[in-house]
């Protein structure tokens, strides 16, 4: 079994802002980036089995893969165009959204997050009270975190990206109840508070994940910051595109978090984005994206493909991935409602056994 790394990440020559800068300047580092999509994964996992098979007899020259979240994104990009490197596929919350424009993918993602929301808080409507309180207290300049980023009200609002994951709303709640503890003891909020309140979403760690994440959406279009345009029509999400979000919140009606959407000013409040500004809108205006995805080869496909699907899920809306799967070929779900997106981490036993069992056992 091979676990790898994917470009960019880990030991593949991992992708940082300082790494970045050995490239040259903002165009020359957008032109490298433009190569750590989908597409150029597979053709490394291609190169690679094809090296490790290379002495093998025909019949085990296939190998079998698993694709969590972009993982499987990945997999069907490999499905699309080297299906005959692949003896079956196994995905799990991965299953693409198929010839759908990040616009499209947005509104859907976006209708989720409000939902999950609501489930917020339905189990801490206290929070309704203390997010107005923490909007007030980050003023409009926000608070200086030991990092040297900033905290505002808009970055403390990304916290829902947390949401789509088991645990996530507990931890969102652990931390606000964390500030508001400290606001009371104190009317300010502590260093250690502010530590843990980077943790939770490490970009500064994963600028990758940050500069390309609308791009793994895109073919023969820009994304021109999609989740910005879509998530500012969007009356819960007002303070989007508000210079300091507090002032277009109505007092006693719930301040939304949003999901798993990169907006433009965090590379204002994250020093590691901040370097990569230029760079982001380059990237976000460049309309030449390859395919990822080859619909003919996709609805003959002939390759097994498991797939667990998850109804409630936040990142991988489950509308879109029923239009997928209608066009594909060969493929089985394992569908429920009582697991989130990380359930192969959070219930790995479960979901292993699930998909395993749409491979061996027999329907009919």
């Amino acid at each position: 079994m091979l676990y790898l790394d994917q470009r960019g990440t880990g030991l593949s020559t991992p992708i940082s802002a300082d790494t970045l800068a050995l490239q040259g300047d903002a165009p020359e580092q957008a032109d490298y980036l433009k190569h750590f999509r989908a597409d150029n994964i597979v053709r490394d996992c291609e190169a690679i089995r094809k090296t490790l098979t290379e002495e093998y007899p025909p019949e085990l020259k296939k190998w079998s893969i698993f694709g969590q979240s972009f993982g499987g994104f990945c997999a069907f990009t490999y499905l699309s165009f080297f299906p005959e490197g692949l003896r079956e596929v196994f995905t799990s919350g991965g299953i693409p959204p198929v010839g759908k424009t990040a616009d499209e993918i947005y509104r859907a993602t976006f209708e989720a997050v409000i939902k999950r929301n609501v489930s917020y808080y339905n189990k801490y409507p206290e929070d309704l009270s203390v997010i107005h309180n923490l909007a007030r207290h980050t003023t409009p300049n926000g608070l200086k975190l030991p990092s040297g980023g900033i905290l505002t009200l808009r970055r403390l609002l990304t916290l829902g990206l947390l949401f789509g994951a088991h645990g996530g709303i507990d931890n969102v709640h652990d931390i606000i109840f964390r500030m508001k503890s400290d606001i009371d003891q104190f009317s300010s909020i502590t260093r250690p508070t502010l530590s843990a309140f980077e943790s939770l979403l490490p970009f500064d760690d994963t600028v990758l994940y940050a500069v390309l994440h609308e791009a793994i959406y895109c073919e023969r279009q820009a994304s021109q910051w999609a989740a910005q345009r879509v998530g500012q029509s969007l009356k819960e999400f007002d303070w989007i595109h508000s210079g300091h979000p507090y002032n277009s919140i109505t007092e006693g009606k719930p301040i939304y978090f949003s999901g798993e959407m990169i907006f433009p000013f965090m590379f204002e409040t994250y020093p590691e984005l901040q370097k990569l500004r230029h760079v982001a809108d380059i990237l976000a205006e460049y309309e030449d994206w390859p395919e990822l995805y080859d619909p003919v080869q996709l609805a003959k496909n002939e390759v097994p493909v498991y797939a667990a699907t998850f109804v409630d899920d936040m990142y991988v809306d489950f509308g879109l991935v029923q239009e997928t799967l209608e066009k594909v070929k060969n493929c089985k779900q394992f569908i429920t409602n009582t697991m989130y997106h990380n359930a192969i981490s959070s219930k790995t036993d479960e979901v292993l056994k699930n998909l395993f069992a749409l491979r061996d056992d027999s329907i009919d």
